[in-house]
């Protein structure tokens, strides 16, 4: 003997869109009828039995409902999801169709997030679009649905790197209730074959000489090996972390940052066009040892009207002429960190929409996913630099 519920809903569906002033709440209520029959009807096919039917074709038994609330145009959805019980695994389809849309609406707000658009614009594109408030907090919980797919590529496997360049910026985070300027540190590597890659990316309190330290041990725990010069501008952090994790590779000082910081020992400001000049005829030496002869010839031109100049001259452009050890057509790229400066000021375009980072956590997930996607254009076009392996 089986017993079936008189189907009602029809005529509740009737009532509710007739007999009424039609308005959101009307429809609102009439979609929940819906819905809600639905889902028992499809609840009944994957039984194979209606409700209280005895069958021997019954796969499993009804187990009463669970609430759910979506959130939709119309409003906020109060459903009754129907549950089974038994070796029978049942989810209704309108739901689960709901529940991927729901996840592709969340990677949506996450790559605007990424993409340097505020807060504000993704809440007014979501609400012209689908009629939905989304605040602040959960535009960043959206965002953390990039979290593991980012951190695979921070540890994926590393290989092969002739050049290694490296360099931080400083971005203001809010680190246990104090606002504090956080150092972003990058790794960006040329291979054999004079390909780029982003090799890396960490957030740290400082540039001091443990965080750079612990930064490059995580890059060759990931397989780093085969550098053969680092190109860096003069950090005693990053020198020293150099130093002891990279012991022995010749070190290129970024000419472009040792020509500021030789203008800024120069006293009188006419000469600062003198001395600038005086360097890049250094700097475009056609060999090392050239390069020391012009330098030894500028350090006695200032050794007895500026002498600190010229003890300063000696002392630091050497760190500056690594280069010269390379090919002539590849000096060009490797003399300065303009490659990463490069970088930066693309961190830089995207990260001053935020401003303020509100924590660490959601600083590395967008320079993350900013440099892993230039990397990935870097890997997949043209090579950067012109015969890459020396004679």
């Amino acid at each position: 003997m089986t017993h079936q519920e008189e189907a009602t809903w029809p005529l509740d569906l009737v009532q509710l869109l007739c007999n009424q002033e039609v308005g959101e709440d009307r429809f609102l209520a009439a979609l929940r009828v819906l819905v809600n029959e639905a889902m028992r009807i499809e609840r009944a096919a994957v039984l194979q039995a209606q409700p209280y039917e005895r069958t021997s074709a019954r796969q499993g038994y009804a187990n009463g409902y669970k609430p759910k609330t979506l959130a939709t145009r119309l409003g906020p959805l109060e459903l009754q999801v129907p549950q089974v019980r038994g070796d029978v695994e049942f989810y209704p389809s309108a739901l689960d169709k709901g529940l991927r849309s729901e996840r592709a609406l969340k990677l949506a707000i996450a790559e605007m997030y990424v993409q340097g658009v505020s807060t504000r614009k993704v809440t007014q594109v979501l609400e012209q679009l689908c009629g939905l408030q989304v605040s602040s907090t959960q535009v960043s919980q959206c965002a953390a649905l990039l979290d593991e797919e980012l951190k695979q590529w921070r540890q994926r496997p590393l290989g092969e790197i002739v050049q290694l360049l490296l360099d931080a910026r400083y971005e203001k985070v809010r680190v246990d209730g104090v606002v504090v300027r956080c150092a972003v540190l990058s790794a960006i590597g040329l291979d054999a074959n004079g390909r780029r890659s982003v090799l890396g990316v960490s957030v740290a309190l400082s540039e001091a000489e443990v965080h750079w330290r612990d930064f490059l041990a995580s890059l060759q725990e990931r397989g780093l090996y085969g550098v053969r010069l680092i190109i860096s501008d003069s950090h005693a952090g990053l020198k020293a972390a150099c130093a002891a994790r990279l012991a022995g590779v010749p070190w290129q000082r970024c000419q472009f940052h040792l020509l500021q910081n030789a203008l800024q020992q120069v006293a009188r400001q006419h000469q600062k066009t003198e001395v600038a000049e005086a360097l890049r005829g250094v700097f475009n030496a056609a060999d090392l040892a050239e390069a020391q002869r012009r330098l030894q010839q500028v350090v006695q031109q200032y050794e007895a009207q500026a002498p600190q100049l010229a003890q300063w001259l000696e002392e630091n452009v050497p760190e500056s002429l690594t280069v010269l050890a390379w090919p002539a057509p590849q000096r060009r790229y490797l003399r300065t960190t303009n490659l990463v400066e490069r970088v930066q000021r693309e961190l830089k375009r995207r990260t001053r929409v935020a401003g303020l980072f509100p924590n660490t956590a959601s600083l590395l997930r967008l320079v993350s996913a900013v440099l892993a996607e230039l990397s990935e254009e870097w890997e997949c076009g043209k090579v950067y630099l012109p015969q890459a392996r020396t004679e």
